[in-house]
């Protein structure tokens, strides 16, 4: 009897150390990092925020010879917008939501959803030959 004891004492004992590295784990950080992880970063306003700061990381990804950049939210969020390749801009890859842009000199900012996005752009000169 003394032996079933000690075994039920040693799976509870598991089954409690289980549980606390399974809390120790989970409390290591609730909040999100300040910025996402990446090389490369541009400005985005999140859920509706007014202000634009540099935190959303941004990937290129080509599959199937279509362009796509995958924005990651400091959260761990994401938004996939391809490249248009007949200069029109970006659409977004799931086709959830419409895309709004404005477009100036050298960036477009992009509204999609509550999210904003201000990406860098190069205009290519329209040459008519």
């Amino acid at each position: 009897m003394a032996r079933s004891r000690s075994r039920a004492g040693g799976r509870g004992m598991i089954a409690l150390l289980l549980a606390v590295g399974g809390l120790a784990a989970c409390s290591s950080s609730d909040t999100p990092p300040e910025v996402a992880e990446g090389e490369e970063h541009i400005p985005c306003a999140l859920a509706g925020a007014t202000e634009l700061k540099p935190v959303c990381a941004v990937e290129r990804v080509v599959r199937g010879g279509v362009l796509t950049l995958v924005v990651r939210h400091p959260d761990g969020g994401f938004r996939r917008f391809d490249v248009q390749t007949d200069g029109s801009g970006l659409a977004p890859s799931d086709g959830a939501d419409a895309i709004v842009a404005r477009l100036g000199e050298d960036r477009m900012e992009v509204t999609l959803g509550t999210d904003r996005y201000l990406f860098p752009v190069t205009m290519k000169s329209h040459d008519p030959r």
